[in-house]
């Protein structure tokens, strides 16, 4: 079990095991968004079948990198948000192709393996105050439990007032507050593996309501062979391709220092001077991650900060990861038993999830405003924004102008990375306003 970073003494496999299915349900719903959003392209030869196999395949390859060489209870899949950008932005949006997307991906993905490899990714981490890295956890928290609302239908669109509260007169909406009670009971007896079980008994409660359906149980893999591979290299020296390199690169880096930081503290793997146990090799399996995806014909691979739900049940090596890799794998032959498992059931343990990593706010200095201010920034633009990278270059900005504000002694507190961050970051809302 040293494979994994086990120790017998301080874990258990049934606890592992455990951690790793509920990581994976949390996760698994990018197996039918993925290819939902893909679906765009089919007219441009993309089928939203061989999309669904790259992502499981993806999905594998990213986790076990984390569990082997990273050693921590991380699962890894296709990011959302950036899926989008890659299909409605960079290709029906700016009008490139899916193959010089996927080329933009493998080229970010060899970059951030070399920004590993230099520990330039690890720096930034690393740089990122104490107060600012709880602020990020409970920033996730927030979002996480607003995408969790989401996708259980609680929360909705309005036209008015952007968000508003659903009616409950749906089955979808019933089985999510039901949902509710089961997991916070769960969680509230302190029982073991209680996310999973409250995610579990809610689908199945769901099958009388009409909103599990369970029919066909095994399906065969689509063929990956239509995306597999497909690079466009006659372009890669031009603005075009720089500019959606740059793009996608910033996206991910910063989403995934602020979900590593977020899940690891929550874990509690991070030392006395706040600094991430193994964050190098946490952010190098990330990186192989991307460049395997894009190998394999989706967008950027990324972790996931849903495995805070199966750090929450007391995941704590890469043997949860590699069971959630497991799961992924078996999904791309059991697909529909897999999918089965409504957004009614897996979005109240998301908020669940939500309040737990919350907890890591009473690591930020309410009574001092230069860390107060700029942590409540970065906690309130993440799910306000519907970005993670946001939250924390915006909490960044804010972070350096409270600090110069109080003169010498705020001065002193700013590192030299925090200063190089602070105004990359300026630049790109500049550079972002002119655009528009």
């Amino acid at each position: 079990m040293n494979i994994f970073g086990f120790d017998a003494a301080q874990h258990r496999v049934r606890t592992e095991i455990y951690a790793g299915i509920t990581t994976f349900l949390t996760m698994a719903y990018i197996l039918a968004v993925n290819p939902s959003i893909f679906s765009a392209l089919e007219p441009q030869g993309m089928p939203s079948g061989a999309v669904f196999t790259a992502t499981v395949l993806a999905s594998v390859v990213g986790t076990l990198a984390m569990a082997l060489h990273a050693k921590k209870p991380f699962g890894l899949a296709p990011g959302m948000g950036i899926n989008a950008f890659f299909v409605f932005g960079v290709c029906l949006g700016m009008g490139y192709s899916w193959q010089m997307a996927l080329t933009a991906v493998f080229i970010e993905g060899l970059l951030f393996i070399l920004l590993s490899l230099f520990k330039v990714r690890e720096q930034i981490a690393n740089a990122i105050p104490t107060g600012m890295k709880s602020a990020i956890g409970g920033g996730i928290g927030l979002f996480i439990s607003y995408i969790g609302l989401q996708h259980c239908g609680i929360v909705i669109a309005d036209e008015n007032t952007q968000v508003t509260l659903a009616n409950f007169n749906t089955p979808e909406v019933q089985l999510a507050l039901i949902g509710f009670v089961i997991c916070g009971l769960m969680v509230v007896r302190d029982i073991r593996g209680g996310l999973l079980w409250g995610i579990l008994l809610t689908a199945l409660v769901g099958i009388p309501m009409g909103v599990t359906h369970v029919g066909e149980i095994f399906s065969a893999p689509p063929s990956l062979a239509p995306i597999f591979l497909r690079f466009e290299w006659h372009n890669i020296l031009t603005w075009d391709m720089l500019i959606v390199v740059m793009t996608f690169l910033f996206i991910d880096l910063f989403d995934t220092i602020g979900t590593v930081i977020a899940v690891s503290l929550k874990a509690g793997m991070v030392d006395k001077d706040g600094k991430v146990d193994g964050v190098g090799r946490m952010l190098m399996a990330d990186a192989v991650a991307t460049t395997a995806g894009a190998c394999l014909g989706t967008s950027t691979t990324t972790t996931y900060v849903e495995s805070a739900a199966g750090v929450a049940v007391g995941g704590r090596t890469g043997l949860t990861a590699f069971v959630v890799a497991v799961c992924f794998l078996l999904s791309l032959f059991f697909a529909p038993l897999f999918l089965a498992i409504p957004a009614a059931a897996t979005g109240p343990a998301l908020v669940i999830v939500g309040v737990m990593m919350c907890a890591n706010t009473v690591g930020i200095d309410w009574d001092d405003q230069t860390e107060a201010i700029p942590a409540f920034v970065t906690m309130l633009m993440m799910p306000l924004s519907y970005s993670i990278s946001d939250g924390i270059m915006l909490g960044t900005i804010m972070y350096v102008l409270m600090k110069v504000a109080t003169g010498k002694k705020g001065l002193r507190q700013i590192s030299p990375t925090m200063w190089v961050m602070f105004v990359i970051f300026v630049l790109r809302y500049v550079i972002r306003a002119i655009d528009n």
